[in-house]
């Protein structure tokens, strides 16, 4: 890339974004003064590392957003870079593996949940997080340990709310069943605190409590108590039996290694809470070298962090990091970032973080663990990426990261959707999902009902119309005749070559139907100009992985297609009411949801509706009661 004007760029905190021919964004970066930061780029390029000489060597243009902090340039390059994940970024993968649990203070007898971190706290202003935990058995078996011995309710919110009688685990005394019966919420609260003390780490503190409990109770000739609180604390010693002492003092932090192996550099990561190694966890990213470790380790602490808002209350007071900025740094812009990423941190946590090195042999020592779990981690790992697989299986010239995947929805022809999902590094990425309503387009075109084929090549249009960033395939759920489609579609508007296509289409059983049998692992992948599917053997883990996008697109598309059938059939009901016309329909629709809520809402807040006065607000009203009373009876 030639040297920009720098002239035309600010020197005030923000974004900037590497871009190439085709629009698709390579790299996100934050700078304190932007102008400055983008002239290091052009410099001596003796200075700058391999991945950023590849990066400029494909870049062609500069975009810049503006923020007024450093802290917001931090938060807004954090966002860019899970909704795009450009190439050239340290990418941190979203892993499922990660488990939080989660206590809603909000509700009145609250239970302990087990959740994907991806789902954490949506919604709930008073939850309580703890984790992360990387072993889904071992949470879920703590999970179990807990309400055995800590009677806590376990059924979610609808079902608490509706139960009439108490469940299975009240007569086996794990659950007070505060459902339907007289349950102290007092007492409740302080099981749960025990617990909350168990999950955070604390357990020390809770047998030392649990003990003092137990021996007043036995003073008392409470026996029943205290042998139960007996139970509690040799469950809570059970956990503490699996977890080793690797801080006397009783510390709470995170601990990161980074590892050099020719492959590329690995990072560990692991978890203290009050003295005790829990958990811990390693990535990997090929191709780069120890001159990347400065952003390697701001990036993961950005991304691991400040991505999933759900880790917040998980952050410890202090985070040992492998690398931090000189003291006499010239620039100042590593100091900068750092305090800004640390500020954000502290507002994730609610209290102060501290970034800092190992202070002491013994914080050494977890810092050389880390990376030594992270070369681990490594050599266990012998699979090739599947990226490389699907580009040596589909006969890519390059490794398909960014894939797409279509599949068309409709109901006898009528309301015809398509739904696109799409899959980066092999992690749905479901901010990108899509639905197109094409049912217009189609009835435009005179197309029959039900013409996937004719779905699918309006589909490419729109798709067209919305131009870069292109996938490295996209995937058609069907045979070869949607695929010809979508090519033809394609081709006509001069994207012929831009990126690969294929379709997967089901198995064949004996008779040449297809086979739609669950668990079947035979499905044929069809590529352009090729009559014969690939000869891809039934059960690999690239035919596996593209029948999981396709499946992932299929269900997206149906779950929509299901909440458009269903909106329909209610605002044709809606419609029958004088006065009520599809537009106000859809607009009461969208803003109730259900007509027992435009009931329930009563006239005075249905005339908030935009074009719905207060007369007709009210004759919908009292035709809604009419309607629902119908309905009841």
């Amino acid at each position: 890339m030639e040297k920009p004007d720098l002239s035309r760029f600010p020197s005030t905190p923000g974004v900037y974004l590497y871009k190439d021919a085709s629009g698709r964004i390579l790299y996100v970066g934050k700078a304190r003064r932007l102008r400055q930061r983008l002239a290091s780029y052009f410099r001596d390029p003796a200075g700058l590392t391999r991945k950023t000489k590849a990066m400029l060597a494909q870049a062609v243009s500069i975009d810049i957003l503006r923020t007024g902090t450093e802290k917001e340039a931090l938060l807004l390059e954090a966002g860019l870079i899970k909704k795009h994940r450009p190439r050239y970024n340290i990418l941190l993968r979203d892993d499922k593996e990660y488990l939080l649990f989660r206590i809603n203070r909000d509700h009145p007898f609250p239970r302990v949940e087990i959740l994907r971190r991806r789902t954490g706290g949506k919604g709930l202003k008073n939850a309580v997080l703890f984790g992360p935990f990387s072993s889904g058995g071992a949470a879920r078996e703590t999970w179990k340990l807990l309400h055995k011995f800590f009677p806590l309710r376990r059924c979610a919110d609808r079902a608490f709310a509706n139960r009439t009688r108490p469940c299975l685990y009240f007569d086996m005394r794990q659950c007070p069943a505060p459902c339907t019966r007289p349950v102290s919420r007092d007492d409740y609260q302080a099981t749960l605190k025990k617990v909350e003390l168990l999950l955070s780490g604390r357990s020390r503190e809770l047998v030392a409590a649990l003990s003092a409990e137990m021996q007043k109770a036995a003073e008392s000739l409470r026996f029943e108590d205290a042998a139960r609180l007996r139970d509690q604390i040799q469950a809570v010693r059970r956990t503490l039996e699996r977890q080793s002492v690797v801080l006397a003092e009783g510390a709470d932090l995170d601990v990161l290694g980074v590892i050099q192996v020719p492959e590329g550099l690995g990072l560990g990561i692991v978890f203290i809470r009050d003295g005790l190694l829990l958990d811990g966890r390693s990535f990997f990213w090929p191709g780069l070298t120890v001159e990347d470790t400065p952003e390697l380790v701001t990036g993961f602490l950005s991304q691991f962090y400040l991505n999933q808002r759900a880790l917040g209350e998980s952050i410890p007071p202090r985070v040992v990091v492998p690398w931090l900025p000189p003291e006499d740094s010239p620039s100042g812009e590593e100091d900068a970032d750092l305090a800004a990423l640390t500020a954000a941190l502290a507002e994730y946590r609610g209290n102060p973080v501290l970034l800092s090195r190992p202070r002491n042999p013994d914080e050494d020592n977890l810092a050389l663990m880390a990376a030594a779990n992270a070369r681990e981690a490594l050599r266990s790992s012998t699979m090739p990426a599947m990226a490389d697989l699907l580009a040596e299986r589909l006969h890519a010239p390059a490794p398909l990261r960014h894939i797409e995947a279509v599949d068309i929805s409709h109901t006898g022809g009528r309301q015809t959707r398509a739904g696109l999902v799409v899959f980066q590094d092999e992690e749905p990425i479901p901010g990108a999902f899509r639905q197109y309503d094409l049912e217009e387009m189609l009835a435009n075109r005179k197309a029959d009902p039900g013409d996937d084929y004719a779905a699918l090549a309006a589909w490419a249009e729109r798709r067209a119309e919305s131009g870069p960033p292109w996938p490295d395939l996209l995937l058609i759920d069907g045979g070869k005749g949607q695929l010809a489609a979508v090519s033809r579609a394609f081709a006509d508007r001069g994207l012929a070559g831009t990126f690969l296509l294929a379709s997967i289409a089901k198995a064949r059983d004996a008779e040449g139907r297809a086979d739609r049998r669950a668990g079947n692992t035979g499905d044929r992948i069809f590529l352009p100009g090729r009559a014969n599917p690939l000869p891809i053997a039934p059960g690999c883990p690239e035919l596996l992985f593209l029948q999981r996008i396709r499946d992932a697109a299929h269900n997206f598309i149906l779950g929509r297609h299901r909440k458009a059938r269903a909106a329909h059939a209610l605002s044709g009901e809606l419609t029958r009411l004088s006065g009520v016309g599809p537009v106000i329909a859809r607009r009461l629709f969208e803003r109730f949801g259900s007509l027992a809520a435009m009931s329930e809402a009563g006239p005075d807040a249905l005339a908030a509706v935009p074009g719905l006065g207060s007369v007709r607000a009210r004759l919908i009203a009292d035709r809604l009661a009419l309607l629902m009373d119908k309905k009841k009876a």
